[in-house]
């Protein structure tokens, strides 16, 4: 079964960010996630956002617990730390040499309503592991991170080698051809844009779409995999941004 099959073009003409959306982006590039508040609204002020909306949105966010007021300014809340994690691991991912085996993990917990189905498939999903069958999710073991102690509770954990040709495998999982041209498409959305609001904006959409690359070793992979150049491309663009 494959999951989280990108729509082609979908987002290569995305909208303008909302001020909400200016400012997340402005502090979850930045490390720490903390900028003063003259320096958030100046910076949103560059993408069309105006001073008074800027402000006015900043304390929206801190009333809702998006921010936290600090005392030179504000800071991402606790709940998006791991969405700041999360871009951080897609612009960034940590690799080892793959050495063929599979992670393995087997949903044994029955019983749970569509709300709590759909919660876990997406946690599986964040953590790049794909369905092969219900319940049954797998991915190459090529990322240095551990599964959640937290899965034992409903699921199986473990590695397999399948007796059936990885490249082939990795193909019937990921829908890597569609990827890889929605990658491409991003690219050259990217490099025509000029209009600050708008690079943003399609940069946003670059973090979105790499969200959903499964990183998968390269020998997995189709030739010229554009995971690379869109990472580079994100990566140059938040240096400049950082100048």
């Amino acid at each position: 079964m494959r999951i989280d099959d990108p729509v082609p073009g979908g987002d290569l003409v995305p909208r303008p960010l909302s001020a909400r959306s200016v400012l997340l982006s402005l502090l979850l590039g930045s490390h720490p996630p903390e900028l003063p508040a003259r320096e958030l609204v100046r910076l949103a002020e560059r993408f069309d956002v105006g001073g008074s909306t800027a402000r006015a949105a900043l304390s929206r966010m801190a009333a809702a617990g998006d921010l936290r007021r600090t005392d030179s300014g504000y800071r991402i809340g606790d709940r998006l730390l791991e969405r700041q994690r999360r871009q951080d691991e897609a612009v960034r991912p940590h690799t080892r040499a793959w050495d063929g085996d599979w992670e393995l993990v087997v949903i044994t917990a029955g019983g749970r309503g569509p709300a709590e189905r759909a919660g876990l498939r997406a946690r599986l999903t964040a953590l790049r592991l794909a369905e092969l069958r219900e319940g049954v999710w797998l991915r190459p073991a090529n990322l240095c991170r551990a599964l959640p102690a937290g899965l034992d509770a409903v699921a199986e954990r473990g590695t397999a080698r399948p007796a059936r040709p990885a490249r082939v495998l990795a193909a019937e999982l990921w829908p890597l051809d569609a990827w890889a041209a929605t990658a491409r498409a991003l690219l050259g959305r990217v490099e025509d844009t000029d209009r600050p609001a708008d690079r943003l904006a399609a940069f946003a959409a670059v973090v979105r779409h790499l969200l959903t690359d499964p990183v998968l070793p390269p020998d997995l992979l189709p030739a010229d995999w554009p995971g690379p150049a869109l990472r580079d491309a994100y990566t140059a663009y938040q240096r400049k941004q950082a100048t």
